[in-house]
């Protein structure tokens, strides 16, 4: 029955993760279409005036964080420094605990 259990607890998270991906490659999509569509609109109406780097940029960042945390690419931005980070915080409270009693 464990066996089970543990199998279906590794599907839930391998789903999690495939939506996680899912989510960041469709809003690097969005980005792609989106940005796109901008530079047409800002080459084609104001060449003399560039504005459309600024969302370019705004919208690029947080497409790179959103890469970092997704992609594990940075360690402090994955879950498994979230999960560590719990443990490590409620480790240190039950101590403060036993300090007390």
């Amino acid at each position: 029955m464990e066996t089970n259990n543990q199998e279906y607890e590794r599907y839930q998270a391998a789903k999690k993760r495939v939506k996680e991906i899912k989510g960041f490659y469709g809003n690097l999509v969005s980005y792609i279409l989106v940005i796109s569509f901008l530079t047409f609109i800002n080459l084609k109406y104001t060449p003399e005036h560039l504005w459309f780097y600024w969302p370019m940029l705004g919208w690029g960042i947080g497409l790179l964080f959103h890469a970092f945390g997704v992609f594990n690419i940075v360690p402090f931005f994955g879950k498994d420094w979230e999960e560590k980070k719990i443990k490590e915080l409620m480790e240190e409270e039950n101590k403060q605990k036993d300090k007390f009693q």
